[in-house]
């Protein structure tokens, strides 16, 4: 099938400059031998670029076509010529090539093959919705509707599960490296550049966004000389709280901080605000984005937690098998809900959607989160001790 608009990969494309050309000076570094296997592999002529769709620190993403009629996603690492790239680059690359090797998740974006001549490429599934960030950019400042903001943060949070049962941190969990599908019904996870895999000895090194970022991750006092900051999977669950955070109000985390000054606010145990959210969500969040690290819960909790309130919001089956047991024992507390409060939601100028119930006094919401937050810790327990029996 014959595309007109494609463009065949050249050894230095984008630019379609001649490697001779005396203004272009690379510095060539062969130092780097590969291990990645043949099978991993793909014929970069089997490979075409089209129009870019995003773009990275170190890498450029463009729509294209495998095989002549598959879409696909192609990464390129920049500089486009591999032997120009760095060595700190290409070991990345290496460890990304690997890790998308490993995994195979329905919410987590299918890996096709990599190249390494003349480019830099790894080759993924295309999902022509874009990313998370563009959908809530086009949206703002209307929030997305609550069922699809609920249904996404539970593929997020079973990729997240999948991911760490895995030994598999992400380390950059935030709406730019989750993509949804053309019809808006689900998300999968992207972009593994940061991936490690969990050792005995933890992470040391501060990676990822700084308005996602958990605080045990960054520094907020200068390390000795051979001094490092130890951490585990519980950072990507901060991370996560604020990206759910996003999907329920639609408003970027800590605005009004430039993003370097935001890991002192929240060093300050500072997070973003939790006004007009409903109780059970309220809670949800503040046990992720908890200080402790050890506080916070596994995915495997999440991901029930989560199923538990979609069935009780939206499931018109019996829930005597126990899937709404959170809503349940919540409901003589709600107030009383319109018919139409759940599809018609309205946005006060400058704070988050009234998602569930209306405003009430403060006292009061005081008193509902207290019970709340005593009802949902003897739940992460009981999950634990199910999920981590011997």
């Amino acid at each position: 099938m014959a595309v007109a608009s494609a463009m065949t990969l050249y050894p230095n494309y984008p630019f379609f400059l001649s490697p001779s050309d005396p203004e272009r000076v690379e510095y060539v570094d062969n130092s780097f031998d590969f291990n990645i296997g043949r099978e991993l592999l793909l014929d970069p002529n089997d490979i075409v670029t089209r129009e870019m769709i995003g773009e990275g620190g170190y890498s450029i993403v463009y729509k294209g076509l495998f095989k002549s009629f598959i879409p696909v996603a192609v990464k390129i690492v920049q500089p486009s010529r591999t032997a120009a790239v760095s060595r700190q680059h290409k070991e990345k690359f290496q460890e990304e090539v690997l890790f998308l090797s490993k995994i195979h998740h329905n919410n987590i974006v299918k890996f096709f093959g990599a190249c390494i001549e003349p480019q830099l490429m790894i080759v993924t599934e295309l999902l022509e919705g874009g990313t998370l960030q563009k959908l809530l950019w086009d949206s703002r400042p209307i929030p997305l509707d609550l069922k699809m903001s609920l249904n996404f943060a539970l593929d997020i949070s079973r990729a997240m599960e999948y991911l760490h049962s895995k030994g598999i941190i992400h380390r950059d969990l935030k709406p730019r490296n989750v993509l949804v599908t053309s019809d808006l019904t689900e998300v999968k996870l992207a972009d593994f550049g940061l991936a490690r895999e969990e050792t005995a000895s933890c992470m040391t090194s501060e990676a990822g966004t700084y308005r996602w970022m958990a605080p045990e991750v960054f520094s907020r006092e200068p390390l000795r000389i051979g001094e490092k900051k130890h951490y585990d999977h519980k950072a990507d669950v901060y991370s996560f709280a604020i990206v759910f955070w996003e999907l329920l109000t639609n408003r970027q985390p800590f605005s009004g901080l430039h993003q370097i000054t935001v890991p002192y606010f929240v060093s300050q145990k500072e997070r973003p605000s939790l006004r007009d959210l409903p109780d059970e969500i309220v809670s949800i969040l503040e046990s992720c984005w908890a200080e402790d690290s050890n506080a916070r819960p596994e995915f495997k909790e999440i991901t029930v937690l989560l199923t538990n309130l979609m069935s009780s919001l939206y499931s018109d089956t019996d829930s005597s098998c126990g899937a709404t047991v959170i809503m349940n024992y919540l409901s003589d507390d709600l107030d009383t809900i319109d018919e139409g409060s759940m599809t018609n939601l309205t946005q006060d100028e400058g704070s988050t959607t009234n998602l569930i119930q209306e405003r009430e006094p403060e006292e009061r919401r005081r008193k509902k989160k207290k019970k709340v937050m005593n009802f949902i810790r003897p739940f992460f327990k009981m999950f634990r001790a199910c999920l981590y029996k011997p």
